[in-house]
């Protein structure tokens, strides 16, 4: 029998003995219940000894071991005899009267709202709006559960998304022909640049620059990819066949007019020209080459334009009235320059259409510069073709001195870069005057530039045309008389 002070496991060690719940045998297994013997017996209060009483507790001290007279144990083991180290039963969390939690703090997501419920009539009404993406969610849904039961709206819908297909423009791959101009622009306000391009050579290093991205990934098909050179000279429509190597080749002798009058070395060389025209010297480069231009023409017209803009870079803004000669007339180095700009958009243009590829115009600031040049150009290309006997009987003009208004014809561009101009008729000295306006004509900007490059002929120019016949006859004519090769 226990003490009174401690409490110690008892195994008498008698065979007959048979232990109660919890009274572990030498193998560790708990005794089965049986008849009551002389073994300590386990009631709900706690242990008791053979007369019946019952034992204060559990001997056990703070630290979970046994007291004196009994072997060690550690609390998570229960000891030989001892009470069983049973973990009570996890109360639900109904019982313990705390909230349930919400299904999203559980990772659970409610289902999607049942679809409205909508008759036919409204489902059809609603399917103008579904072909556009333009109705909510729950009616969108009821719409698309209706097509796959009724045949007549499905067809219906199917209609109209195809006709929402038509109304919305193809996206071209090329980016906005104004984002280098903004990219620059920005970049030039952050960090102004120590030696800036003049503003009447932006234009020429722009569509140089656009031109050569078109040029960077050609292979070798599309380098001999057929061109076919057009401008119009007296009242004809001449035109060259080329390829694609072969109008950067024209470009490159071109150019090189302006080089030669900074000072910078001729492409051509110690190539010939029979004289020193645009076409001349193109045929005498292409004449030089014992072979077709390749790609190989690229780098030296790309080397030339960079010199062209570096140049006109240094010389500053009094260079621009140095006088370029073209042959037969010449230019300033400032309007010579736009000029550049102008052919070189007009054969990318060219290039562009041979290897099927889209090509935008270029930026209302440099068309309106390109198309101010043209009007500029028309009075002296009038009087050339009066000369030539190509414009009006003489009988329509009336000579005026110069520097005063005389008959004058309102030219009206359309679109981006657009705006008006006055064109003396009589006399290129002549000052253009509202008050002796005779005729107006009214064009698209792009249209217009397809008319002065020559790919337009004047008689399928779209006009709006109000006046004088014979005058607006003549400044047509003229405008397209501007093109050369």
């Amino acid at each position: 029998m226990n003490g009174p002070e401690r409490f110690e496991a008892h195994d008498d060690g008698d065979d007959g003995d048979v232990g109660d719940v919890g009274d572990v045998g030498e193998n560790g297994r708990e005794g089965e219940h049986g008849p009551e013997g002389k073994g300590n017996t386990r009631d709900e209060g706690g242990l008791r000894d053979e007369d019946g009483l019952q034992d204060e507790g559990d001997p056990r001290d703070e630290d979970g071991l046994q007291g004196e007279g009994s072997e060690t144990q550690r609390g998570d083991t229960p000891a030989p005899g001892g009470p069983p180290r049973i973990p009570m039963p996890r109360a639900s969390v109904e019982d313990s009267g705390l909230p349930l939690p919400a299904p999203a703090d559980l990772g659970l997501t409610p289902p999607p709202p049942a679809p409205p419920v909508l008759e036919h009539p409204v489902l059809k009404a609603l399917l103008g709006a579904w072909a556009l993406a333009a109705c909510s969610a729950e009616e969108a849904t009821a719409v698309e559960e209706h097509l796959g039961d009724c045949g007549s709206c499905a067809d219906e819908a199917r209609r109209l998304r195809e006709a929402v297909g038509l109304l919305q423009r193809p996206e071209s791959l090329d980016l906005d022909p104004g984002l280098r101009t903004r990219v620059l622009d920005t970049c030039l306000e952050r960090r102004p640049p120590r030696i800036p391009v003049p503003d009447w050579a932006a234009a020429y290093d722009a569509e140089t620059a656009r031109l050569d991205a078109l040029l960077q990934d050609f292979g070798d098909a599309e380098w001999h990819a057929p061109v076919r050179l057009r401008w119009f000279r007296a009242d004809a429509a001449p035109s060259r066949r080329t390829t694609v190597a072969g109008v950067i080749a024209h470009l490159l002798s071109v150019d090189g007019l302006v080089a030669v009058a900074l000072g910078l070395d001729d492409p051509l060389g110690d190539v010939p020209s029979r004289k020193p025209t645009p076409a001349a010297r193109t045929e005498a480069l292409w004449r030089a080459s014992h072979f077709p231009p390749t790609r190989f023409v690229r780098a030296p017209w790309r080397e030339q334009s960079h010199g062209l803009v570096r140049t006109v870079s240094f010389t500053g803004g009094g260079a621009g009235k140095m006088p370029v000669p073209y042959g037969d007339f010449e230019l300033p180095l400032h309007d010579a320059m736009l000029d550049r700009a102008f052919e070189c958009w007009v054969h990318a243009e060219d290039i562009a259409d041979a290897v099927d590829y889209p090509y935008d115009p270029p930026s209302p600031r440099h068309l309106h510069r390109m198309i101010d040049l043209a009007a500029r150009m028309l009075p002296t290309a009038l009087a050339h073709r009066r000369r030539a006997g190509l414009a009006s009987p003489a009988h329509h003009r009336h000579l005026v001195a110069a520097g005063e208004p005389g008959r004058s014809l309102r030219l009206e561009i359309e679109g981006s870069g657009g705006g008006e101009w006055l064109i003396p008729l009589d006399s290129p000295a002549a000052k253009g005057s509202a008050e002796h306006e005779v005729a107006h004509v009214a064009l698209d900007g792009v249209e217009f530039c397809r008319l002065a490059a020559g790919h337009v002929p004047p008689q399928e120019a779209a006009a709006g045309q109000v006046g004088d016949r014979d005058a607006i006859r003549d400044v047509l004519f003229a405008a397209a008389s501007l093109s050369r090769m």
